[in-house]
C-alpha cells in the first residue's frame, strides 16, 4: 500500500492513544509497553522474562482491552497439556459428527503465564500456532483469528520448577524484555491507586481491523539497501563470534527489519534509519544467542554480547 502523510499522521495519533491507555495500567514503564506495541505492529510475539508480581499479565490485559482484541490467559503448570492450549475433537452422538473444541490459544491475544514452567510436548504446541498462525488437529487445520499475538511470560531461568525454551520456540518470539521493578516514584502510584484494578481506567480506542492496517503500514516502511546490509552484517557477527555458539537465524534477521520499520513509525517517519536498528537489536538477538559456556562464566550475558556487537560493526553511511 502507497503511505501518504495523512496515513502517516493517523498511524501516529492511533498508537500514540494505545500508549496512553496502557501507561494508565503499567504505571512507570514507558519504554516497555512502547517496545511491546512495536512487535504487536511488526506481527511479531513478545516474551517477557522477570520475575513475578512485576505487572506482566496487567500489560496484556491492558493492551487486550485498549486494541478491543479478544484475550485469553493460561497459567502454565506442569498439568497443562496441549489439547488445553489447541483444543481438540469429540465426537457428538446426537449429530454422528466429530466437534472442534476450541483451546484457549484460540483468540486475538494469547498470554502463556510462565511458559517455562509447563512440560516441553506443551510448549511445543505453541510452535505452529505462533509460526503458521493456525493449529492442527487431528488432520484438520483451523486458521486463527487476525491479527493474532501471543505473549508469553516465563521467570528467569534457574528458578524453582523452570526448564529453559528450545531454540527453536525463542526463535519464534520477534523480542524478549525485562519489565524490572518500577521506580520509587511509580511504585508510589502504584501503590496508591493498590484499590483499583488498573486494567479497569484503561478503554478501548482500537479495533482488530486497526491493528491490522497499522501492521500493513509498518510492512511498507521504506528500508534504503545500505540498512538491508547493515542489519545482515549484524546477524553475521553475532554468528561469527568467538564467545556465541548459535547466532542470529534468518527468522532473527527477518524479525529485526520488522522490528526497526515499526521503531521508525513510532519515531513519526515513514523510512528507517541506522538508529531504528540500533534501538531494538539487543531486544531482537540477546534471546537469539546461545552464547558459551565460558562466555557465561565470565559473566557475559545475551544483552553485553549485543550491546558489544552493535558497537563493533560500522554503521551504514545513511543520515535521517
Amino acid at each position: 500500500m502507497d503511505m501518504n502523510n495523512t496515513d502517516l499522521s493517523a498511524a501516529i495519533s492511533r498508537l500514540r492513544d494505545i500508549l496512553r491507555e496502557v501507561n494508565k495500567a503499567v504505571i512507570g514503564k514507558e519504554q516497555v509497553t512502547a517496545k511491546v506495541l512495536m512487535a504487536m505492529i511488526a506481527g511479531g510475539h513478545i516474551l517477557i522474562e522477570d520475575i513475578p508480581g512485576v505487572g506482566k499479565t496487567t500489560m496484556a490485559l491492558s493492551f487486550s482491552k485498549a486494541l478491543g482484541l479478544d484475550y485469553n490467559r493460561v497459567q502454565f503448570t506442569p498439568d497443562v497439556l496441549p489439547t488445553d492450549i489447541l483444543g481438540f475433537s469429540v465426537y457428538n452422538q446426537a449429530e454422528g459428527k466429530f466437534e472442534h473444541k476450541k483451546g484457549s490459544a484460540v483468540c486475538n491475544l494469547f498470554l502463556a503465564d510462565e511458559i517455562n514452567r509447563t512440560s516441553s510436548k506443551t510448549q511445543s504446541a505453541l510452535l505452529e500456532v505462533m509460526e503458521e498462525k493456525r493449529i492442527t488437529i487431528e488432520g484438520r487445520s483451523y486458521d486463527l483469528p487476525s491479527p493474532y499475538i501471543v505473549m508469553a511470560t516465563q521467570n528467569p531461568t534457574g528458578s524453582v520448577g523452570t526448564q529453559m525454551l528450545p531454540e527453536s520456540q525463542l526463535d519464534r518470539f520477534m523480542i524478549r524484555i525485562k519489565m524490572g521493578y518500577p521506580s520509587r516514584a511509580a511504585e508510589i502510584d502504584i501503590l496508591k491507586n493498590k484499590d483499583q484494578k488498573g486494567s479497569d481506567n484503561v478503554h478501548e480506542v482500537s479495533k482488530p481491523s486497526d491493528m491490522e492496517l497499522l501492521q500493513k503500514i509498518v510492512a511498507n516502511i521504506y528500508v534504503d539497501d545500505r540498512l538491508y546490509d547493515y542489519m545482515i552484517r549484524l546477524s553475521d557477527a553475532t554468528r561469527q563470534h568467538h564467545m556465541i555458539n548459535l547466532g542470529l537465524s534468518p527468522r532473527g534477521t527477518i524479525s529485526l527489519c520488522a522490528m526497526s520499520k515499526a521503531h521508525a513509525l513510532m519515531d513519526g517517519r515513514s523510512y528507517v534509519i541506522p538508529d531504528d536498528v540500533g534501538a531494538v537489536f539487543g531486544d531482537i538477538a540477546s534471546h537469539r544467542m546461545i552464547i558459551k559456556s565460558k562466555a557465561a562464566l565470565s559473566g557475559l550475558t545475551g544483552e553485553k554480547l549485543s550491546q558489544e556487537i552493535l558497537e563493533s560493526v560500522p554503521l551504514p553511511n545513511i543520515r535521517g
